[in-house]
């Protein structure tokens, strides 16, 4: 997925109500950057941090700037937007990128599961049982070498893995796929200590699949790379 706008360097004053950023650009002006991620963003919004930002001329858009990576200034990044890990995948399923996947011919995204849910991707093909994915963004990333998640409490991913095994007990197939948004990562593991409740219910999700994907970024976009061989812990 290659960024519609090319973006632009700055460094992180602070992130606050969420949804918000304050940031210096190059030039020395401040500017409100729209952060797209609703977790704790553990590590990674520490004041002075290099980042980069996309620009918009949209006049329907309050806020002109969009934050999408952190750069770790040593040649590795973290994607920051949690919008972007559908539309990089979505290109990649509708190619046979991700092998396990790669038999399935029909992609459609958002379909409506379970209990007023909605499943990220529902993968169909003939003679093939349904594939039910419900897809993870992973940031975290607190030892060298070792991504986590979550970053923090999600009642809805709790929620998520019932709704998957209910469809793993119907004959489906159904995987959790966990996409890694930083490179500098080839291990994964949950953060169990972060949010007990939901590394219980994966123990308990019954024939759901785990499945991780990595990550290739830079600031001119964010691509899925299925190629990585991760290490579970």
């Amino acid at each position: 997925m290659r960024f519609e706008t090319p973006l632009v360097p700055a460094r992180l004053i602070r992130r606050y109500k969420r949804f918000l950023a304050d940031c210096q650009l190059e030039d020395g002006r401040e500017v409100t950057a729209h952060c797209a991620n609703p977790g704790s963003m553990m590590g990674l919004a520490e004041p002075g941090e290099r980042i980069w930002l996309e620009p918009n001329d949209d006049p329907k858009k309050k806020l002109k700037y969009g934050w999408r990576l952190v750069d770790h200034e040593n040649g590795h990044f973290t994607g920051v937007d949690t919008s972007v890990p559908n539309k990089a995948l979505r290109a990649a399923l509708e190619v046979g990128e991700i092998a396990q996947l790669a038999a399935y011919e029909t992609v459609r995204a958002e379909v409506k599961y379970g209990q007023n849910s909605r499943i990220d991707f529902l993968l169909t093909h003939p003679g093939l049982p349904d594939a039910y994915v419900e897809v993870k963004s992973v940031t975290l990333s607190r030892q060298p070498g070792l991504a986590e998640f979550p970053d923090s409490v999600t009642a809805r991913g709790t929620k998520h893995l019932g709704e998957l095994a209910a469809m793993a007990a119907q004959g489906h197939r159904a995987i959790m796929l966990y996409l890694v948004q930083r490179t500098d990562c080839d291990r994964f593991a949950l953060a169990t200590d972060v949010d007990p409740a939901y590394a219980a219910a994966f123990e308990a999700a019954t024939g759901v699949e785990r499945l991780i994907v990595g990550t290739r970024i830079s600031p001119d976009g964010i691509w899925a790379e299925p190629g990585i061989t991760w290490q579970i812990e």
